[in-house]
């Protein structure tokens, strides 16, 4: 019996660990879209003035995942680790729960974009965790911990500390080493945004809250049921109150969605850009306050020899308003085209501001940070001329 709870005990142990691993990995993987969760939880709680943290809170809670899991894979320090996962898990299930509860945040971001849940199975996952890191707890003692004086063990501590950050720092400072969002590189734009002609809709239901005029009995009731019973043809019940419109079931949708572009006269021209046969440098800057100067200064060099020498078109993106983008524009004598459009597209598109995405045809040929924009002799010699039409 004794060998079976110690069996169970190890097996929770394990999957403990490797889901915190897997959880923190997935995040340090894009920590810039995890810090944009954070911010999402910083202003409902009204913390403002911590939004200038949101990516170091960011790579710190998703390494920490990592390295807690690593420890209680390792056995080192298992006292500590488990005290940790505990406090970890009480907080995260507080947050899913309040979330999930007062509907404010729509997604954890638990794994990140690989595997988006929504607030209540977020919540359910986090209660799972939290019954099986009790079972740890309650069994601290017997979950055996190596000691950490060898050489061996230090390295191996120094080793487990410094990676998981490490790995963060370089996404952050680069770009996710595997893209799970909707303008991954090979994706066509405009393919991924169209709906099928006979996709299903989303289907919604309205609560009404009815009075008898007569008795002063109340009910509530569907839109759907509403009309079923008829009830309506009963003068002696009135609607006294509907409900916003609420989405039961979710219709078709595509790949991408909420992309729209518009110049600064709100006159359309997703189509025109998106669906240009040749090849499209696109910027993305969507906050032009916090946008790396001195990269939009190289993006635009590289838009002036591009558009002068080839059939290129150059455009910036961004949610700044027309009147903070024509400042810029004279500031840096921008060349490119200034396109505006909603924050949360721009903000999947690359993980960076600026960013820059060479497309042809709709498609996504290649992404590049601020920090690591190409040459213009490497566009050049890969694309432009090496592809001419």
């Amino acid at each position: 019996m004794l060998k079976k709870q110690t069996a169970i005990l190890q097996l929770v142990k394990i999957f403990v660990a490797l889901l915190f691993i897997f959880s923190g990995i997935v995040k340090l993987n894009d920590p810039l879209g995890f810090s944009y969760k954070l911010e999402e939880y910083i202003e409902v709680f009204n913390l403002l003035f911590l939004n200038p943290l949101a990516v170091f809170f960011s790579i710190s809670l998703s390494a920490l995942e990592v390295v807690l899991g690593l420890f209680l894979l390792s056995k080192y320090y298992v006292k500590q680790v488990v005290w940790g996962l505990l406090l970890l898990i009480v907080f995260f299930t507080f947050l899913t729960f309040y979330s999930a509860y007062f509907e404010v945040v729509k997604t954890c971001g638990c794994f990140g974009d690989a595997i988006p849940l929504t607030p209540w199975q977020s919540f359910s996952k986090d209660l799972i965790l939290l019954v099986l890191i009790v079972v740890l707890f309650i069994n601290r003692k017997r979950l055996a911990g190596k000691p950490v004086q060898s050489s061996e063990a230090k390295v191996s501590t120094v080793f487990m500390l410094v990676v998981p950050f490490a790995f963060g720092l370089y996404t952050y400072t680069f770009l996710p080493i595997v893209d799970f969002l909707p303008y991954k590189v090979g994706v066509n734009i405009p393919e991924a945004m169209k709906i099928p002609e006979n996709a299903p809709q989303d289907e919604y239901e309205i609560t009404y809250s009815l009075e008898n005029t007569k008795t002063g009995e109340k009910k509530q009731m569907s839109d759907k049921e509403y009309l079923a019973t008829k009830i309506y043809e009963n003068p002696d019940w009135e609607i006294r109150h509907s409900s916003e419109p609420k989405v039961i079931k979710y219709g078709f949708r595509p790949k991408i969605e909420g992309l729209n572009i518009y110049d600064s006269q709100g006159v359309k021209y997703t189509e025109e850009i998106f669906g240009n046969p040749y090849y499209n440098l696109v910027a993305v800057a969507w906050n032009l306050d916090k946008s790396n100067q001195k990269a939009l200064g190289k993006i635009n060099a590289l838009a002036i020899n591009a558009v002068e020498n080839f059939n290129v078109r150059a455009v910036l993106l961004t949610a700044a308003s027309a009147q903070d983008a024509n400042k810029l524009a004279k500031q840096l004598n921008l060349m490119t085209e200034i396109f505006y459009a909603d924050a949360v597209p721009l903000k999947s598109m690359v993980r960076a501001n600026p960013g820059l995405i060479l497309l042809k045809n709709g498609v996504i040929l290649k992404k590049w940070p601020s920090s690591a924009l190409p040459s213009y002799n490497y566009l050049v010699e890969n694309y432009f001329a090496k592809h001419q039409d």
